[in-house]
């Protein structure tokens, strides 16, 4: 039987409907949930780092029509980081990857990344640096296929404690200034050691600048985590826990990195 034009344009009015019903949850899920501190890869250096991060109790629906559903998933992606100058390190997360029930395998797309800083953030006691990122997405990723970030670093170090804030600002590439939104990550650390760190961390999701969500439609979460230097690679790792209806309830990270050669001579 031929459908009615009123017909057809039922499911488009529906999903136009879900867009605008349900702006307390985030656009995409992530797959790097990292405080940037604003060191760098030495000059002439190549550094790997993998994330990953599995949510075993999270939220059950998509945060779009067609977007992965967080709860049970495995989200990831290696990022190749090269360090230009004692100010500038270039990088590229590829591939992103996910494994989901609902999906099952699939490649989110891939970003390219772009970060200023202080030379010598790490020995600075008050440092500041600030990150760009392009990336391009799979459409079950984000409804936008072109997305940036613009993450701001500032932090000190007082020995034993670190305390630093990115406020991060994230663009669709439409709407303006005004659409851009406010997803701002914290971290405090203790230094046990020159090996050991334990941290607590804060990611948050509060809405476009225009009009930030409600509180409760805002997504928090509250990490415990820790960070370990070995012989062959820097660890870190934590747990996650949702403190809002429109967070992930639980968030396991787990993160490796190393340098893959020797910095270049002056």
């Amino acid at each position: 039987m031929k459908l009615s034009p009123l017909t057809d344009t039922r499911p488009l009015a529906a999903i136009a409907l879900a867009l605008v019903a349900i702006p307390g949850v985030a656009f995409s899920q992530t797959d790097e949930i990292q405080v940037y501190d604003g060191a760098i890869a030495e000059r002439g250096v190549f550094n790997l780092t993998w994330h990953n991060n599995f949510t075993p109790d999270g939220l059950k629906t998509p945060a779009f029509p067609g977007g992965l559903i967080s709860d049970k998933s495995l989200n990831g992606v290696t990022e190749w980081a090269y360090g230009v100058s004692d100010w500038f390190e270039a990088g590229l997360y590829l591939p992103l990857y996910s494994i989901s029930n609902d999906r099952g395998p699939s490649i989110n797309g891939g970003k390219i990344r772009l970060l200023f800083t202080a030379p010598n953030a790490e020995k600075r006691t008050f440092f500041y640096a600030v990150n760009f990122e392009f990336s391009y997405n799979s459409k079950h990723w984000d409804p936008q296929r072109f997305t940036s970030e613009i993450r701001p670093i500032i932090g000190v170090h007082l020995h034993p404690v670190d305390i630093i804030v990115n406020p991060i600002l994230d663009n669709s590439w439409y709407g303006g200034f005004k659409s851009l939104d406010f997803a701002p990550a914290t971290r405090v650390a203790y230094n046990l050691s020159d090996k050991w760190a334990l941290a607590v961390e804060e990611y948050a999701d509060v809405g476009p600048l225009r009009q930030f969500y409600s509180a409760r439609e805002q997504s928090h979460q509250v990490w415990g985590v820790f960070d370990h230097d070995t012989k062959f690679f820097h660890i870190e790792a934590g747990v996650g826990f949702g403190v809002t209806a429109a967070s992930d309830k639980v968030t396991l990270k787990l993160m490796f990195s190393r340098n893959l050669n020797s910095p270049r001579n002056p």
